[in-house]
């Protein structure tokens, strides 16, 4: 066995000795860091074929590619909670909240809003 394989086995065995949220978001990680795309495609295959039936794979596939849902209210710093958010969030969700946001501004803020848009691409 490979070295990187075996370190990823104890990995493994970590996250299942923990077994929670917290630990398999940081198997996640590691994954990610240290696997292949193939090797995490091979492993993420495995899992959802070991699962016991279609509907327990589309709950798993819902859960991943749904990623953000709303965005909650902000607490300290609208900014940042928006920037937590989109970093969660699909592509799809991104563009539906970005755009209803701009539809809500008024007239003045659209406009400062595409002026600051424009200044972004030309700095750019």
């Amino acid at each position: 066995m490979k070295p990187e394989h075996k370190r990823m086995s104890r990995v493994m065995g970590y996250t299942l000795t923990l077994g929670d949220t917290d630990a398999w978001a940081g198997f996640t990680k590691v994954a990610a860091a240290r696997m292949t795309i193939e090797e995490r495609t091979g492993l993420a295959w495995a899992a959802l074929r070991a699962l016991e039936d279609t509907e327990q794979v589309e709950m798993v596939a819902e859960a991943i590619l749904n990623h953000a849902g709303s965005p909650l209210p902000t607490f300290l710093s609208p900014m940042d909670d928006a920037r937590w958010w989109a970093s969660f969030a699909s592509l799809k969700e991104r563009k539906a909240f970005a755009r209803a946001a701009y539809e809500a501004l008024p007239l003045k803020e659209q406009m400062a809003f595409r002026r600051h848009i424009s200044e972004v691409v030309i700095a750019a």
